[in-house]
């Protein structure tokens, strides 16, 4: 977790303890001057409003405006809406990702219910009081849109009858040559299950073994030292077994063994070894032994900033990608995703071979942890920015029905990704179908389920410019 999202979760874990004491203090007041009774009762209907409706970790406002800048040049088109019917003036045929700026306020029961905006059969979810510009992903309803018959409507919300369309045209990237990074196994699958499982030339190279925060394993009898080895060896599997499930072989993955939470500080200390919090290991060679290459970490074993750069740099002169996905370092705050792609930049720069584009993911967020908010199995909005990004291109290929059950399945096999919520969690989601409408999928109890499964996946199309010419071979 970034120092940012740190501060911005105590701050809000404050003013919600300062908020419960007050109402505790009211409550205490009315119990004395009026009567003791109602206390209890009272008390229980504030927790079940506060997991119903208040819950939710939102670090900004639901009327603020969200913030995109695009690549200069994008095309954009005026867009009505009238009759339900969006209208679209201009031609926007050669493009695949579509993006519809509107702005969106919600009705009254939409602070209490999800405002939902229907495109289609499509459905996207927003913020609870929503009152400001919203990006909605219109990709893959292409044909409907330019013969006018793309019905967009709001549930528990309405949307202002003027919008604008930007239409961006990238290549099939899973045409092309690619690099998956991902810090902890699951990572890619969460990002990018559709995308690889189509892919002719694909490689994963997973950075961590992830193996902290090993409670499930304690209480199978196992020490502390001896879960975090455990959970270390069976997610260092499942990076290398779960990506043959979309046609990734076995020879094509890497495991490079580094500690989870360790990454931000190799990068701070390049040559000081940095051994994992749980386990007692400091040698990342225990778990290389399947990958089909030898790399310049497997001479000492070290867990050392150099060494990962070094296996990077190697990797990349190795599998030679046209495009390399990667976290996102300006949207996804978590400090092993923010080293990783640090990492990479830093290989880019030593190696002899660079590609052509970045694919940038986000699995978290800065300020909203159900972002993608609603179901699964529907379109992915653009996630909240309220401090400007880079102006990036985007690309959100879409997913089938059967793409979207065979990656449900690749989550299931993460072992991560298994076992049951915590039983607060468990209640809560009770509260919130009964109360609130929401729902949770069949395929697994894990958020990731609900989150990472849908009609799109959704990457930052970064552009990387060629190698100085005394770099070239």
């Amino acid at each position: 977790m970034s120092g940012r999202k740190q501060q911005l979760l105590k701050r809000h874990r404050q003013r919600k303890r300062l908020l419960l004491l007050g109402a505790l203090l009211a409550t205490l007041a009315f119990g004395l001057l009026v009567a003791w009774w109602p206390l209890p009762l009272f008390l229980l209907l504030c927790w079940i409003a506060h997991e119903a409706w208040f819950a939710d970790h939102l670090f900004y406002a639901p009327g603020d405006d969200y913030r995109y800048d695009f690549p200069p040049g994008t095309p954009q088109f005026p867009v009505a809406l009238a009759n339900g019917v969006l209208r679209v003036e201009g031609d926007f045929a050669t493009a695949q990702t579509l993006v519809l700026q509107v702005w969106v306020k919600s009705h009254w029961l939409g602070r209490l219910l999800d405002p939902q905006v229907w495109i289609g059969d499509d459905r996207q979810d927003l913020e609870r009081g929503v009152a400001g510009v919203r990006f909605l992903n219109l990709s893959g309803q292409e044909q409907a849109l330019a013969a006018g018959t793309l019905r967009l409507r709001g549930r528990f919300c309405r949307l202002a009858p003027q919008a604008t369309l930007h239409a961006l045209s990238n290549p099939d990237f899973a045409q092309q040559r690619l690099l998956v990074i991902a810090p902890h196994a699951d990572d890619a699958e969460l990002a990018a299950f559709g995308l690889y499982s189509r892919a002719a030339e694909v490689a994963i190279v997973t950075l961590t073994q992830g193996e902290i925060e090993a409670e499930r394993f304690r209480d199978m009898g196992l020490d502390a030292a001896e879960a975090a080895r455990l959970k270390g060896r069976l997610r260092s599997w499942d990076s290398l077994a779960v990506p043959l499930w979309g046609g990734v072989a076995q020879h094509n993955c890497v495991q490079l063994g580094y500690y989870c939470l360790q990454l931000p500080a190799m990068a701070q200390q390049p040559e000081q070894a940095f051994g994992s919090r749980e386990s007692g290991q400091s040698d990342i060679r225990t778990v290389r032994q399947h990958n089909a290459m030898r790399l310049p970490g497997d001479v000492d074993g070290q867990p050392t900033w150099r060494n990962l750069v070094a296996d990077l740099a190697q990797l990349l002169e190795q599998h030679r990608p046209e495009a390399v996905l990667t976290p996102h370092p300006e949207l996804d705050p978590h400090s092993d995703h923010v080293a990783s792609t640090r990492a990479l930049m830093q290989a880019i720069e030593q190696s002899t071979w660079r590609p052509r584009t970045l694919l940038l993911y986000a699995n978290h967020l800065h300020d909203n942890d159900r972002w993608p908010m609603g179901p699964a199995g529907y379109g992915i909005a653009l996630p909240p920015t309220i401090e400007a990004l880079p102006a990036d291109g985007l690309w959100s290929p879409t997913l089938s029905a059967a793409q979207q059950m065979d990656k449900a399945m690749a989550l299931g096999m993460q072992h991560d990704l298994q076992g049951r919520p915590p039983f607060k969690r468990r209640v809560r989601r009770v509260i919130q179908r009964l109360l609130a409408g929401r729902r949770w999928p069949r395929t697994g109890e894990d958020e990731f389920f609900r989150k990472a499964v849908r009609r799109h996946e959704l990457f930052w199309v970064r552009p990387l410019g060629p190698l100085p010419p005394d770099d070239r071979r």
